[in-house]
């Protein structure tokens, strides 16, 4: 027995040896592929701070903040806010598992102090965002709690705006916007959304500013602002939230309530927007070619500036080009004795705003230098035998973009646009016929000269559904400025049927004044405006496909969308989207009501339309399993 127990001991160790070495052989051949597990979803959890969240009588100037994992900013410089705001920039930063503020202004008696780190705590690994946290002291005796929250939002489109300074003044004057820095600020997130902390009760107005010069006040006109019609009063009361938890997907375990405090206002709307430039003066001329010199303004004018030739006569030396407000001006020189030469000299008298921000009289003398260069072409010889022949110049034509689809809207017309003025169109050259079975008869059409582009004319007249059509210009028939004629022209089109088209029809609710409607598509471009008459906008005869739809509360009836002005106290006009993209089929009639005070502004734009997208979660990295 015994030697049978000996042997069992020498074969149960050998097993072991065998059992043990087969183990390090395979994890050995596994130390490449380690199985990495799960990955850490988890943000930073704050520890404790010196001196301690809620503080009161701090008189240090530097603090530490301590966390239970090593941790990074990210975009200090965008996310981060102290209020109240610092003349000095403070210094904040992240070294291991502690975050280090110095804060290198004095501290400001009996004052709550916040610094808002947003999202920029994230983990050093992974980059998970420690979200909405923020520190809070006092210098005084009691610490201030109360908030205000609201969105942003771009006053013209809807648009929510990232990264904006919006903050509170206890100084109720009007002036107190542009003289006095905030008291008190944050910075809207991707949403547009924003939360200022740490105030102390009383009433305050509300302003929103991108702060170009870091003084926080308006003090630039080209600053985006926006600021709240109202005094706000902060404040707070307690509210019930119910919690539920189930025991399983069907049977409630416990139901219990909690207490919380809620702080108004929490809805703010701000609409922000840029003021039109008030100042006037005369911001570059350039002669690109001979023939047209141009003077561009950095405001619109009521009436043209008076240029005088003081090397040329000027009078009826030019047809001028001009745009809808005054402020881009071309000069097309007639004669080519004039534009020939190198240099035009000219005196331009115009409105001029000066320090005191008045227009005056100015008079400027310009030297308009052509910077054309005309490069001599040797003439062109014929190929072949007779190659010592000059080849016959190539006619050159007036340049003519005519714009005649080949497949027409009901709704559409015929343009020719031109690159100089026209000197002369014979319209008796023009003509239009419709076929009618196989023969082509006249139509009679409508020609004008574009009231707000001179270099445009466009033909109209009553098209019929699914006839075609053909245009023929005689050669000749135009003759532009410096005596070139067109070519031939010829279009063949045809007019689509009308059951290729639908409607869409609003009826609108909650409208006080004149407005218009703009329909637009998935990527927030007009297609097309009407007026809303009698609570209606209607769109006749539409492509099939997706659309939107922007109201514009149109108090000038002006038919474009006006910004504000904050010395005038005016607010830019109202803007309302539709909420829903619509999506008409051919031949349907799509009837919609439309609530404009259905949902808060920050709601009603679609998110197809957003250009602002809210921030997205960090994309999780994938690991490759172990293989065996």
């Amino acid at each position: 027995m015994q030697k049978n127990t000996k042997r069992d001991n020498r074969w149960l160790k050998k097993l072991m040896s065998v059992a043990i070495i087969a183990t390090l052989l395979y994890s050995c051949a596994s130390i490449g592929r380690p199985d990495g597990g799960g990955y850490d979803e988890t943000p930073p959890r704050f520890v404790g701070a010196s001196p301690e969240i809620g503080a009161t009588n701090v008189k240090r100037t530097k603090m530490t903040l301590e966390f239970d994992e090593y941790i990074k900013l990210e975009k200090a410089s965008e996310k981060i806010v102290v209020s109240p705001p610092q003349v000095q920039m403070p210094e904040i930063s992240a070294m291991g598992k502690k975050v280090h503020i110095n804060l290198l202004d004095t501290l400001k008696a009996n004052t709550t102090y916040t610094v808002d780190f947003s999202d920029a705590i994230v983990d050093n690994n992974e980059g998970n965002p420690l979200g909405n946290f923020t520190y809070s002291f006092s210098t005084g005796e009691a610490i201030d709690t109360l908030e205000v929250r609201g969105t942003l939002l771009e006053a013209s489109n809807l648009e929510p705006i990232k990264g904006m300074l919006v903050g509170l003044h206890s100084n109720l004057e009007d002036s107190a916007f542009t003289s006095v820095p905030l008291d008190r600020v944050s910075r809207t997130d991707s949403r547009g959304r924003f939360i200022i902390k740490g105030i102390a009760p009383g009433s305050y107005r509300v302003f929103a500013i991108d702060d170009k010069d870091q003084n926080f006040t308006f003090s630039q006109k080209s600053e985006k602002i926006a600021f709240y019609d109202s005094i706000i009063v902060p404040s707070a009361d307690m509210r019930m939230h119910r919690d539920t938890i189930f025991r399983d997907s069907l049977t409630i375990d416990t139901i219990f309530d909690h207490s919380y405090t809620h702080y108004l206002p929490d809805d703010l709307i701000l609409r922000a927007f840029t003021e039109e430039s008030s100042s006037q003066y005369l911001v570059k001329n350039e002669r690109l070619t001979d023939e047209k010199f141009s003077f561009y303004f950095a405001d619109r004018a009521d009436t043209l500036p008076v240029v005088k030739g003081l090397n040329f006569d000027e009078q009826d030396a030019f047809i001028i080009e001009k745009n809808l407000r005054n402020d881009t001006l071309h000069y097309w020189v007639k004669d080519s004795l004039l534009y020939k030469q190198d240099t035009l000299r000219v005196s331009i008298s115009y409105l001029y705003t000066d320090t005191a921000s008045m227009l005056v009289p100015r008079t400027d003398t310009l030297n308009l230098v052509s910077r054309a260069k005309k490069a001599k072409a040797e003439p062109k010889k014929k190929k072949g035998k007779k190659s010592d022949e000059e080849e016959e110049e190539e006619i050159v034509f007036l340049d003519v973009n005519t714009n005649a689809p080949s497949n027409m809207d009901i709704y559409g017309s015929v343009s020719f646009t031109f690159k100089e003025p026209v000197a002369s169109f014979d319209t008796a050259a023009i003509q239009l016929k419709i076929k009618v079975d196989t023969l082509w008869q006249e139509v009679p059409f409508v020609f004008e000269h574009d009231s707000l582009n001179m270099m445009r004319y466009t033909l109209y007249t009553d098209w019929d559904f699914a006839d075609e059509y053909q245009l023929t210009v005689d050669s000749a028939a135009i003759v532009g400025l410096y005596g070139l004629h067109s070519d031939n022209i010829k279009k063949d089109f045809k007019i689509k049927k009308e059951e290729e088209y639908c409607n869409i029809f609003f009826t609108i609710r909650g409208l006080d004044g004149p407005a218009f409607v703009q329909l637009l598509s998935p990527q927030d471009n007009v297609l097309r405006q009407v007026k809303v008459k009698e609570g209606m906008a209607d769109f006749y005869f539409l492509s099939p496909g997706k659309y939107g739809a922007r109201l514009i509360e149109d108090l000038n009836e002006n038919g474009e969308w006006d910004t504000g002005n904050y010395e005038g106290g005016i607010q830019p006009e109202k803007v309302y989207y539709y909420p829903q993209i619509l999506e008409p089929k051919a031949n349907w009639d799509l009837n919609q009501e439309w609530n404009l005070n259905a949902l808060s502004p920050e709601r009603q734009k679609p998110e197809e339309m957003k250009k602002q997208k809210p921030d997205e979660e960090k994309k999780k990295k994938t690991r490759t399993p172990n293989r065996r």
